[in-house]
């Protein structure tokens, strides 16, 4: 199961994900403002977002309207020291589906998350993806160019695929970077370049160019 979490209080950040990890097998991604929430979770499947209402670049109830306004249709639940019945209104009307008032147990919010994914917000990803004359498997996670299968390493698939789900924006490196390999894995987003660099290679010896595109200075796309 993959959370999204979006606090800027780093010391509740930390505890949230050291008490969570601790005691089930989610993997919680972690980001401290409302616009790199809105980034992540559009670019990626995530079982729930849990959003603050406080935090800079949009808060958490904006953010929620914004996600909403986007058609995200996976599960929000609302983080906040706000307890007011106007509050809990203004959150649940912004589109979240719970609403969790500070402080709080964590063995309480894992139950709200639990709950949550019950109700089985996140669309079925399709099995088969087109991009052009590239096509990926992410049952058997092979990727083929008419008969043509291209042996591509886990993590090359996994950036393409991510890319591919994403089809037309520009995702940063640091975002593919926390997504593929983990907040907390110790490598730089030259770890990104490098990867996409082999990926390219291997797509233009078997004859097709142009699938990823660079954006200077930022990250990549894909636009088939």
């Amino acid at each position: 199961m993959n959370l999204l979490l979006a606090e800027d209080d780093t010391r509740l950040g930390e505890l949230i994900i050291h008490m969570v990890e601790a005691k089930t097998d989610m993997r919680v991604d972690w980001v401290t403002t409302g616009s790199d929430a809105y980034d992540y979770a559009l670019a990626s499947a995530y079982d729930v977002v849990l959003l603050d209402w406080m935090m800079p670049e949009g808060d958490g109830a904006a953010t929620c309207r914004k996600l909403r306004k986007a058609h995200y249709s996976g599960a929000i639940l609302m983080l906040t020291a706000r307890d007011s019945l106007e509050d809990r209104v203004t959150g649940l009307d912004a589109g979240a589906d719970d609403y969790l008032v500070k402080p709080f147990e964590i063995d309480e919010l894992l139950a709200r998350v639990r709950a949550l994914t019950r109700r089985n917000f996140a669309p079925l990803m399709e099995e088969m993806v087109q991009l052009g004359e590239i096509r990926l498997n992410r049952s058997s996670h092979e990727v083929q160019l008419g008969d043509q299968r291209i042996a591509l390493t886990t993590r090359e698939f996994q950036i393409i695929d991510l890319l591919a789900v994403n089809r037309g924006r520009v995702l940063t490196r640091e975002l593919i970077l926390d997504r593929i390999w983990g907040y907390e894995a110790d490598v730089t987003p030259k770890a990104v370049d490098a990867t996409v660099k082999l990926a390219r290679k291997k797509l233009e010896i078997a004859g097709h160019k142009g699938l990823i595109e660079s954006v200077r200075g930022v990250g990549y796309r894909i636009h088939a």
